[in-house]
């Protein structure tokens, strides 16, 4: 296993998840959301960063309740979004989200909201989400790799009952799970696409869920779990337990 130093003080692995939450090298809070320009990079060097401002449970918010929004290309990376908060990260294009943490999600942790393209989510981890981690609002894919989520509703959700809909696809890899509902949830009317290619989960309930999405705010109801090979797409020998 390879591993990137970062500052003198702070290892982490590459090649699978790491489940210990970092320690903060200090403190931002921002009275506005940070937008981080098309092709641009916010390297916030484990800095706690949020908005001073508490969080509202699931009340749905906006942009500009985020704490950053990422344009087009845009990366974020070594950032831990602290608890003062309500809409954590979004993704207005396809984005890259390295190494960032969120100590205690509000409504989501992370909206992507683009139309097309891939945004990546390696490494960096995510606890005490009433709901979801990951929302996939807009279109393309999202890949997730060597995530650690503890304590949550769902780690991915294509978007259930959006007004505009699409079809959407995930894939999942070296994620680690633990104490939670469920790991991956998408639409089978859709089109959408769960691959997992391994993940270690204790005590989630259930690891891909199909739903009957809709366009209308209704919320979606539950057709089947499990892998299908069409929506659900893996083998059960690639989820272990032993973490």
């Amino acid at each position: 296993m390879q591993f990137l130093t970062i500052l003198p003080f702070i290892t982490i692995a590459l090649g699978a998840a790491t489940t210990t939450f970092p320690s903060a090298t200090g403190t931002l809070t921002y009275s506005a959301v940070q937008t981080i320009s098309a092709g641009g990079t916010y390297d916030g060097k484990m800095k706690r960063i949020d908005r001073g401002v508490s969080c509202t449970g699931q009340a749905e918010g906006g942009d500009k309740d985020a704490v950053f929004i990422l344009q087009e290309g845009a990366t974020l990376k070594n950032v831990i979004i602290g608890p003062n908060q309500i809409e954590g990260v979004h993704c207005k294009g396809s984005c890259t989200i390295q190494n960032v943490w969120w100590d205690d999600v509000c409504e989501d942790a992370l909206t992507i909201k683009q139309t097309s393209g891939t945004s990546i989510i390696n490494g960096g981890g995510a606890r005490n989400a009433d709901d979801k981690i990951i929302q996939h609002n807009g279109a393309g894919k999202v890949v997730i790799k060597d995530f650690y989520a503890e304590n949550f509703g769902k780690l991915y959700r294509s978007c259930g009952n959006c007004s505009t809909q699409y079809k959407r696809a995930v894939e999942i890899s070296g994620v680690v799970a633990k104490t939670g509902k469920v790991l991956a949830g998408a639409n089978e009317n859709f089109g959408d696409t769960v691959t997992i290619k391994s993940a270690c989960l204790k005590d989630v309930k259930k690891v891909c869920v199909r739903f009957d999405g809709n366009d209308n705010g209704d919320e979606p109801s539950e057709i089947s779990n499990g892998p299908d090979g069409k929506v659900c797409i893996y083998d059960t020998s690639v989820i272990t337990s032993n973490c």
